[in-house]
């Protein structure tokens, strides 16, 4: 008996460190829909780091809402004021450029949301694709206890393996 757990130990401990890996560190998510084209595309495989939990401005970020997982862009930071004018983003009344972003963007404030900024511990998300994306302008604020970590690299499909862009 002690020789057959001899044996089996490497393999207790492989499948033990990859459940640890994928609950603690990072895991594979899959893109469901269009709402990040043309950055990402429906299936795409991408690495979820779930150790980091400072975000930046237009850092891609899964998000849960509703037992779903989302993929999307953060546009606004807790304290933030956000507009989007003539098809451009205005943070605190200054204009910055989404270098990613070949969609329009409809005119928008997060008034519409009831807040003059962004709340404090939440975040204002959008996809790429923004004709089509369920994003903050629709469900809100998104706290950060329910965001569940941020990628930059794509595993599949192959031809786009590799650090986002």
């Amino acid at each position: 008996m002690k020789n057959k757990f001899k044996e089996l130990l490497p393999y207790i401990i492989i499948i033990i460190s990859v459940v640890v890996i994928r609950t603690f560190i990072v895991t594979p998510v899959r893109v469901d829909g269009e709402s990040m084209s043309p950055t990402l595309e429906n299936n795409d495989i991408l690495v979820l780091n779930k150790m980091n939990h400072t975000y930046q401005r237009f850092d891609i970020v899964v998000i849960r809402y509703n037992g779903v997982r989302l993929v999307k862009r953060i546009i606004g930071l807790p304290g933030e004021m956000i507009v989007y004018k003539n098809n451009k983003l205005y943070v605190n009344g200054k204009y910055i450029k989404e270098e990613f972003l070949s969609a329009s963007t409809d005119d928008f404030t997060i008034q519409y949301l009831g807040e003059n900024k962004v709340p404090a511990d939440s975040y204002f998300v959008m996809g790429d694709n923004r004709g089509n994306s369920m994003d903050s302008r629709m469900i809100g604020f998104i706290s950060s206890k329910d965001i569940l970590g941020k990628t930059k690299f794509t595993l599949f499909p192959l031809h786009k393996f590799g650090k986002i862009e």
